[in-house]
């Protein structure tokens, strides 16, 4: 057996006793990217070799199958690469000031290196330091807003007890400070930082997005709510080019042939799809809403795009295309 076969098999037997409802055939064929007859080989494989795996009984109709939970821990060990990703994930956490999440990710890397066996630790650090060495982190230019943790800790808080919370919300404009009452959803990140959550109110009533730095401070308040199972956080989200909310459309952006290639390996959006031109030229489409926040990313392509869809998209960047002399 070829060492990456056996590499996928120990991988898979490790996901099955991590898998607390089991895995289908479906889901190896997804996670390891093989086919049905391959998936069932591998399932078959792990059966031989783990008399332990059982099958799980559900209410389903497809069938799953499990390791009961301890039996491979001695098997599990962490390389310098995994150790290695978490220390730059903690790093990015840090550069975008979401303290909250970096304390909770250093928490997790240093339990897992607890769990190292000291001779396994004397061979990881060497090469983990090497690659912290080499994982050079650029600053994100320009401002970054201020984000209160203690706030961030209690809408975590909130949001896995379904609790209703009373915000102190500081509109941008008016600067006044005034009380909201929300249902806590999940969080937005992106240039700027937003609580998702349902504001009850008679005039409101609706999904609604709350700046992080303008919520002065939260009350969690014993009045639970019931979510509502057909908001999806991620389809909300992809209905943006960024974070403003708005009603998506069809959008054509046209890059000039000498920026074509940069243009190529950016996603822009998760619908999009690209069309390469004869003049070496590219066209991009995607669905989505926030023609403010394309405009601000198409300002620095500068005259190097054009709009094609939609016009007033068009009316807005125009006017404002630059010569810079280099691409984003």
């Amino acid at each position: 057996m070829r060492y990456e076969k056996a590499d996928n098999l120990l991988q898979l037997a490790l996901e099955m006793q991590a898998a607390r409802s089991g895995l289908s055939l479906k889901d190896i064929e997804e996670k390891f990217g093989v086919g049905r007859r391959t998936a069932m080989r591998m399932r078959d494989a792990v059966l031989r070799n783990f008399p332990q795996c059982e099958e799980v009984e559900t209410d389903e109709r497809i069938k799953r199958w499990r390791i009961p939970s301890g039996t491979l821990d001695r098997l599990i060990n962490f390389t310098a690469d995994e150790l290695a990703a978490l220390e730059g994930a903690i790093r990015l956490f840090d550069r975008d000031n979401r303290e909250d999440e970096a304390a909770s990710l250093s928490d997790l890397s240093g339990k897992l290196r607890a769990l190292l066996k000291p001779d396994v630790a004397r061979k990881v650090e060497p090469d983990l330091e090497a690659l912290l060495e080499a994982e050079g982190l650029a600053m994100r230019p320009g401002p970054r807003p201020r984000i209160k943790v203690l706030v961030v800790e209690d809408l975590r808080e909130a949001i896995k007890a379904c609790r209703k919370v009373r915000i102190h919300y500081r509109n941008r404009r008016t600067r006044k400070v005034n009380e909201r009452l929300v249902h806590p959803y999940g969080f937005l990140h992106g240039h700027r930082n937003y609580l998702v959550g349902w504001h009850e109110n008679p005039k409101a009533n609706t999904i609604a997005l709350f700046s992080l730095p303008n919520i002065e401070s939260v009350e969690i308040l014993s009045d639970t709510f019931v979510r509502d199972p057909g908001f999806d956080l991620a389809a909300f989200a992809a209905r943006s080019f960024g974070l403003f909310q708005e009603e998506p459309y069809d959008v054509v952006w046209r890059f000039a042939p000498e920026a074509a290639e940069d243009a190529a390996d950016f996603v822009f959006h998760p619908s999009q799809s690209l069309e390469r031109q004869d003049d070496g030229g590219l066209i991009v489409r995607f669905k989505a809403g926030s023609d403010l926040e394309m405009a601000w990313h198409l300002y620095t392509w500068g005259d190097k795009v054009e709009v094609l869809e939609p016009p007033r998209l068009a009316e807005m960047v125009h006017g404002q295309r630059a010569a810079w002399p280099a691409l984003p």
